[in-house]
C-alpha cells in the first residue's frame, strides 16, 4: 500500500470514534450538531450556547435576507401604486426556504426528536414570531416537504387568537400556513405554552399519512395531522427549519426511521 493510500485508510478508520456512522437504518443522533452534519440552504450556522447549553445557532444568510428585503420593497411599491394592501400571499414569490438538511438519512415514517429555541432576529419587523421547527420528507428540490413549526412569541401573548396560532403544520410549496388557515381554520394549528429564546423539547412521530407533534414531554400530542400532504408513502430528508426573521438554536437531534 502506498503512503498516500495508507493515509486515507487511517483517516477513514478514525472517523467513527468522533462521528457515529450514519445510514438509513441507523438513523442520526447528535447531542450538539455541527455545520458538517448538514447541507445548508440559505442559512449560516455556528456553535453557540443558549441558557448554558451548547447548541447550534442557525440564522438566515445575510445576502439572502437582503435580496428578500429588496424584492418585498418592490412588491410594496407596486401595491401602493395600485392602492392595495398586501395580504399573506403577496410576498410568496420572495419566500425562501431556510433549512439545514441532514443528507445521510432517508425518512418516511419514524420519529424525530430535538431541543430547539427561536426568537425574532435583531431588527426583525413586528410580524416576526421566532418561527422555528423541523421539516421532514424533504424532496430533492429542497422546496417540497412537510413541517411542524412553532411561533414562540405567540405562546404567552395577551391576545388569545395569537395564542391559538402557537404550533403549526405546513406542507410547502402548495400548503402554506395562510392557505390552510383560510380553507380549514384551526385544523392545522393550535395553542401550546412556549416562549421565545427558551428551550423547547419537540418530538414528531410519523406513520404513513399521520403525524403527531409532542411538546416538552407531554403525554398527549399538541397537534395531530391525519392527512399529511406528502401522502402515506412520502419520503425524503429531515431538516432543521426556521424562517428568515428568526435566530434559532438546536441541540440533541435524534432521527429514528421506522424499519
Amino acid at each position: 500500500m502506498s503512503v498516500h493510500r495508507l493515509g486515507i485508510a487511517l483517516v477513514l478508520i478514525s472517523i467513527p470514534a468522533a462521528f457515529p456512522v450514519l445510514s438509513q437504518d441507523a438513523g442520526f443522533h447528535r447531542d450538539v450538531p455541527s455545520a458538517s452534519d448538514f447541507r445548508l440552504l440559505n442559512v449560516e450556522v455556528r456553535g453557540e450556547a443558549l441558557e448554558g447549553r451548547s447548541a447550534l445557532r442557525v440564522a438566515g444568510d445575510p445576502e439572502v435576507l437582503g435580496a428578500i428585503a429588496t424584492e418585498r420593497r418592490e412588491v410594496m411599491a407596486e401595491l401602493r401604486a395600485r392602492g392595495e394592501r398586501p395580504g399573506p400571499a403577496a410576498f410568496e414569490e420572495s419566500r425562501r426556504d431556510f433549512l439545514a438538511i441532514v443528507e445521510d438519512v432517508e425518512f418516511g415514517s419514524g420519529s424525530i426528536e430535538v431541543e430547539l429555541a427561536g426568537q425574532p432576529a435583531p431588527g426583525a419587523q413586528g410580524g416576526a414570531r421566532g418561527f422555528v421547527g423541523v421539516a421532514f420528507r424533504v424532496r430533492e428540490d429542497d422546496e417540497t416537504y412537510d413541517c411542524f413549526y412553532l411561533r414562540p412569541t405567540n405562546g404567552r401573548a395577551e391576545d388569545q387568537l395569537r395564542r391559538n396560532h402557537s404550533a403549526q403544520y405546513i406542507s410547502h410549496p402548495h400548503w402554506t400556513w395562510f392557505r390552510l388557515r383560510a380553507e380549514t381554520p384551526g385544523q392545522y394549528e393550535t395553542y401550546v405554552d412556549i416562549g421565545p429564546a427558551e428551550w423547547i423539547a419537540v418530538k414528531i412521530e410519523v406513520t404513513g399519512e399521520k403525524a403527531r407533534l409532542y411538546v416538552n414531554g407531554a403525554a398527549q400530542p399538541t397537534l395531530i395531522v391525519n392527512d399529511l400532504k406528502s401522502g402515506a408513502d412520502g419520503r425524503g430528508k429531515v431538516a432543521l427549519w426556521m424562517e428568515g426573521s428568526t435566530v434559532a438554536h438546536f441541540r440533541n437531534l435524534r432521527i429514528s426511521p421506522a424499519g
